[in-house]
This record gives structure tokens, sequence and C-alpha cells, in this order.
């Protein structure tokens, strides 16, 4: 198969450091262990420290139509929760509201992706949404019908209908339609009338596991009305487009595990990935190892890192959750210890993730996945999707990449083959075409209803979805 020249792209959960001219860092960087942090320290270049939030000072700004002030207390109230969770402190830029509006022109200009950033703060009486864009005057709406408990007892509901395969549409979609009513239907007018085609949620509490992909409007997924991704905040967020041409995938994974179940589907995911859809190298099993990820890196500069295996994100602390390599687990703490922030990694993929959906700590881990890591962005998965499913979003949405004018798209376009029964005889006429072994689970996809959210909804861009 012959291939264009792109840019170096690592498969994996992982990541690096953007260089960039600015004075600031191009993304947020672990920079100090728990014992070198300092209360109340400023971060590098004089930029604040996280804080914690002040309900009364916060509701005040909201009830003055302060959003600036509004949305600086949830920036910082934010970045502290990520650093107390993570063990360290994140250093960052900060932009002010005036300057986020200028950042998300400036993106709309390069790309043509004309992207919303879209706060949603629940709390015991209200649900609080914000809406920035890049033009317009920054909104603000109080859903007073989402209390907090009500708004997660929902949200809980729902979690529970799209996670299960064999559930039918009336398990999930009224709680899909009311947390639709609650979180975007307020928003819409002006999403329509600002032309917005990519959405950013920065949520709270409770609403970081949450498909957006699945809330449904009546008659529609949100994500066949947009391209979607999830951020711990703004200013933790590198904003910079990607850039693969030239770039090449290193793709890692295991199919077989001690104590885990197997992966079945895994040396086929690895080789369409690394042989036939993307230019770059695939390692399975013994090979799937932290020391050989870092020699790989040491010899090629790969900027895609895709890891096909086992990885937790559980509650309590940090040190509960887990990415399983061949022969240990990582702590996701300890993701700055793969080297992967320089060259950049543009994009980090954990394919076979699993979050304890709902629980605030859990949720930490998966939304700070790709900050920590150092990636520009990270792609993973909210629950342990079928090894097949997997298998056949993944190759859909490496196709996708190749042509899309963001990430995020990208990942639209896959989720959407599969909801709409795209997928399955193309792909595996593509794969026997390139000679790629097919595991019988894999032959028995056609079997399958892959237009199930199950299938497609648990997969979430994190970080930069440009």
């Amino acid at each position: 198969m012959k291939f264009t020249k792109l840019p170096q792209i690592l498969v994996i959960v992982a990541g690096s450091l953007l260089a960039s001219a600015s004075p600031f860092p191009a993304i947020a960087q672990p920079t100090s262990s728990p014992s070198e942090i300092t209360p109340g320290l400023k971060t590098l270049f004089g930029q604040p420290a996280g804080q914690k939030l002040n309900p009364a000072t916060f509701m005040s700004a909201l009830d003055q139509n302060n959003l600036s002030s509004a949305v600086r207390q949830i920036e910082l109230d934010w970045k502290q929760k990520f650093e107390s969770y993570y063990q360290g402190q994140l250093t960052s830029q900060y932009l002010d509201l005036e300057q986020m509006m200028l950042s998300l022109a400036r993106l709309h200009r390069l790309t043509g992706k004309k992207t919303a950033l879209v706060y949603a703060i629940p709390t015991p009486e209200n649900l609080e949404l914000i809406l920035v864009t890049p033009n317009g005057e920054p909104i603000h709406r109080r859903i007073s019908a989402a209390p907090r408990e009500k708004l997660q007892a929902v949200a809980q509901t729902f979690r529970m209908g799209v996670v299960d395969p064999l559930s039918r549409s009336p398990d999930y979609l009224p709680a899909a339609q009311q947390l639709y009513a609650w979180l975007i239907a307020p928003l819409e007018p002006t999403l329509q009338a600002r032309k917005i085609d990519n959405l950013i949620f920065c949520v709270g509490p409770g609403l970081r596991s949450l498909p957006m992909a699945a809330l449904h409007d009546g008659k529609q997924f949100l994500v066949e009305k947009y391209s979607l991704a999830l951020i711990p905040a703004f200013n933790l967020l590198d904003q910079h487009p990607a850039v693969l041409p030239g770039v090449k995938v290193l793709a890692m994974g295991a199919s077989e595990f001690t104590d885990q179940p197997p992966l079945p589907a895994v040396p086929t995911e690895l080789e369409a990935i690394a042989d036939t859809l993307w230019p770059g190298k695939s390692l399975l099993n013994q090979n799937f190892t932290i020391d050989n990820l870092k020699a790989q890196r040491a010899a090629t500069p790969y900027g895609i890192v895709h890891l096909a295996t086992h990885a937790e994100f559980l509650p309590g602390a940090v040190n509960n959750s887990y990415i399983q390599f061949w022969n240990e687990r990582l702590q996701p703490h300890r993701l700055r210890e793969l080297g992967l922030r320089i060259p950049t990694v543009q994009l980090l993929v954990l394919s076979a993730c699993q979050t304890a959906l709902g629980d605030p700590q859990a949720e930490l881990g998966f939304a700070g996945l790709a900050v920590q890591s150092g990636s520009k962005a990270a792609l993973a998965s909210l629950w342990s999707v079928s090894d097949q499913g997997t298998l056949m979003l993944m190759t859909q949405f490496y196709q996708a990449l190749q042509t899309a004018p963001i990430k995020a798209e990208a990942l639209r376009e896959a989720q959407l083959a599969l909801l709409r029964h795209q997928t399955e005889d193309k792909l595996q006429v593509a794969l026997r075409s390139q000679q790629v072994r097919m595991p019988e689970e894999v032959a028995q996809l056609a079997k399958v209803n892959l237009s199930h959210p199950y299938y497609w909804a648990a997969f979430t861009l994190i970080g930069n979805p440009w």
C-alpha cells in the first residue's frame, strides 16, 4: 500500500510538549512533585496557581453577569483539582475570557471549524451553563430544573442504558433527551445563529464521564450535529492545530494477559493501523514494554502513540488507576516518565480504557489524560467496548484522520459510520485486500449491530480537538 508523506504520530496513551514561539507553554505541563509545591505558589511566568472555588463568590459573579470573573474562578478551581489528583503542579498559560474568544477565532481561521466552549457546572440548586464562542457575547443560562442531585441521577440512568449492548432505545433515550434539554437546548439557538460545528465541554463533577455523543434531541444524537471533545480547563489546553502530514504512528498492545480477559482482536487492530491505514510500526505482547516504548521513541520521533491494552480509571487515589503494559502497570501520574513530551506527540490513543462512571476521582483521571501525559490530545473510551467494536471504531477513525480537517471531526465520522451501518462489509474487504489476519471474532462482525451507542459513544477525544 502506498502512503503519502505524513507527519509522525504515536498512537498510545501518552503525549508531548508542543514547541511554540510563545513565551508561555503551548500545553500544560506537570512540573513538580507534591513535596515541591508551596501553598499559594504562583505558576511559572507569573500565572495564577489553582485555587479552590468559593461558591458564594462564584454565584455572585453569575448573578451580576460578570462572566469573565465566573470563568476565571472555574478555570482556577478545576486546575487545582487536577493538580491535587495527579500529585503535581501544572504549569500553564492563563487566558482571560476575551483572550479565549480570540484564541477560538484564530483556530476557526486556521481549521475552518468554528468551535464553542461549553461550561456546565452542577450546583446544589441549579445547573449553570456558560457558552463562549469566537464571536458574540458569552452567554449564561441557569437551569433551575436540574439541581445537582437530580442531574446526576438522570446522568446515571443514561450511562447504565448506553453501556449495555443489549439495552433497547427506551432504556436510554428518555434520559438522553432529558440531558439534552438541560445541557444543549438552552444554548442551541445561539449555537445555530453563530454557525458552530465543534463543541468542547468543560464540565464539573459527575459530568466528565458522560458520553456526550449520545445525547439526543428527539430526532438525532448530538454527534450527528457537532464534533465533540472534553477538556479539563481551557487554560490547560494546547491551542495549536495538529500537524499530521509526515507523522508516523507507534501502535503497541497486548492480546494476552495473566489476570485479565484476552483481547483477541488487538493483533488485527495494530496491524490494520500501523501496517495498512497509517505509516508506522506495531509491537505486540512481549515487545509491549515501557522500556521498548522509550527505545522506539528514541530511534524514531513517532507523533502518534496507540496503546491497545487494558486501562482503568478507578475511584480513589491516582495510584489505584493504571495502564497495563506486558510486564507491569503504569499509574497515570507516572505518564511523564515515558518521555513523550519532546518531540511532540500529537495524539495518544488508549483503545481499551474503562472508567468508574460518575465517580469524581476517576473522572479527574480520565479528563486529565492529555494534560498529564503531555500529548496535545488523547482518545480513550469511557467503558470497555467489545474487542470487535473497538477494532471497527479505531480503523474507521484512522481512515477518517487522513482527510478530516480536525481530529474531533475524524472521531465524529468514525462514530457516524458505526451508527449508520457504514462499516462492516467495507472494512472486512479492505482488511482482506491487505492480507490482514482476522480472528474468527472479527469475521463475525457482520452479525453485530454496531449502531447501538455502546459501540461508539464511549470513545472520547480529550484535550485539543483541532
